[in-house]
């Protein structure tokens, strides 16, 4: 049976961009006033994975910086003749009551957002193909605390899969990976250098920028300690036997004291479930220490203002299998689908998803973040998610508080190169 596909205009596609950090401040005349721009315009690029190969031909979205401040006004520009390839901002959605407004630069199309969480996030292509078969590089986009954080140096690293075929061309993720080899990058390099001074404190922001494959990061020779997951702050705890694991699309924030002598080369390992690769360093100049001893155990960051608790006694519970005939394909056409549920604005919403796959799957919930449940259902790991890895046959329950009216996106894709990314939506009314 072929699966059917989803049809979703512009309007219905910045729904789906990702807001728990944006809010939308509509211009009635489009003539509003000039702020930064989230450049979320595609771009052809090319990677050097092979020495001595050609490089590799790909699509970048946006700039390779965007950081920006809680609380900024950002004008989101996208290419005015992007069809198939829109673009969503990981952990971010807007309400979908956008509308579309000309710019007074003809060459963008813009809508004005508020940056109104903190956090690390991720711009990609992930749910459309583009007209050249090309996979898409993501962009992290950085959200500046309003508070001052006590680090050294504050550094982003994506991390990215790519199947290339002996010819140096790349298959994007969906397409069968048959006589491709696997590479990886860090910052769109094979390997990436990391520079500090004995007793800095780095904040390292790590992102699976991979659209199908589960991944484990560690430091060598340092303690990290994870104080933000998929741009909410968590109380900070150290990372279990100093590995942190990603699913695609997650992002952990990690503050790391480099101990370390100067001189030394810290191996940053990356292990995928088949081999561990070495795909960075943490240079340690031979400078001197930056101070006399490390700094004491950091304070949490300071929240997004996420609710304390949720009263799981009177929310909305669905059952949500995460495959079947209600998942759709995304595409720019075709016929639209029904909600998997609705809600209404405030209330608690408690899924259980059943990952009825025979392998991996991963889940991400557009528009809010959610709490884990223990398995009991009488409480909640402490920290915030948008994203979740669900092993074959098993039921995780997640709940949240259904905050923003508008409809949201969900997704599941299975964790293998050629599985499709399926979609169905929920409207918070």
């Amino acid at each position: 049976m072929a699966r059917e596909k989803l049809g979703l205009n512009r309007r219905e596609l910045i729904a789906g961009l990702g807001a728990a950090a944006l809010t939308p401040t509509w211009s009635a005349t489009g003539a509003a006033q000039a702020g930064p721009i989230l450049d979320l315009r595609i771009r052809a690029d090319r990677l050097a994975l092979r020495p001595g190969a050609p490089d590799t031909p790909v699509l970048s979205l946006g700039e390779a910086n965007m950081r920006f401040n809680r609380g900024d006004k950002v004008e989101l520009a996208f290419d005015p003749n992007l069809r198939n390839g829109m673009a969503r901002l990981r952990g971010m959605d807007d309400d979908g009551s956008a509308t579309q407004q000309d710019s007074a630069r003809p060459s963008k199309r813009a809508t004005q957002m508020v940056l109104r969480q903190a956090g690390t996030f991720l711009c990609d292509l992930g749910l459309f193909p583009n007209d050249q078969g090309w996979p898409t590089r993501a962009r992290p986009l950085i959200v500046r605390e309003s508070e001052p954080v006590t680090v050294d140096r504050d550094e982003t690293l994506l991390i990215e899969e790519w199947r290339v075929r002996a010819d140096g061309t790349a298959i994007p993720p969906g397409a069968a990976p048959d006589e491709t080899a696997v590479f990886y990058t860090l910052n769109g390099k094979p390997s990436l250098d990391v520079s500090a001074r004995s007793n800095e404190r780095l904040r390292l922001r790590f992102i699976n920028g991979s659209q199908r494959t589960i991944i484990a990061v560690k430091l060598e020779s340092v303690e990290v300690r994870v104080v933000a997951i998929d741009s909410q702050a968590a109380e900070p705890f150290p990372a279990r036997n100093g590995a942190l694991v990603l699913a695609p699309g997650s992002r952990v924030d990690a503050f790391v004291d480099v101990t370390a002598p100067p001189g030394s080369n810290l191996k940053i390992h990356l292990h995928e479930g088949k081999e561990i690769r070495t795909i960075g360093f943490v240079i340690v100049s031979r400078d001197p220490p930056a101070r006399p001893t490390p700094l004491p155990p950091p304070p949490p960051l300071p929240s997004n203002g996420l609710p304390a608790r949720l009263d799981l006694k009177s929310a909305l519970r669905v059952d949500l299998a995460l495959d079947g005939p209600d998942w759709i394909v995304p595409t720019s056409s075709g016929a639209s689908s029904a909600p998997a549920f609705r809600a209404k604005a405030g209330r608690v919403v408690v899924l259980a998803l059943t990952n009825r796959a025979a392998i991996a799957t991963v889940f991400h919930l557009h528009g809010h973040h959610f709490r884990l449940l223990d398995r009991l259902d009488d409480g909640w790991k402490p920290f915030w998610l948008d994203t979740l890895a669900i092993e074959p046959g098993q039921t995780h329950r997640i709940a949240f508080r259904a905050e923003y009216p508008g409809r949201y996106l969900i997704e599941s894709v299975a964790t293998e190169w050629a599985a499709p990314r399926l979609v169905r939506w929920y409207a918070v009314e």
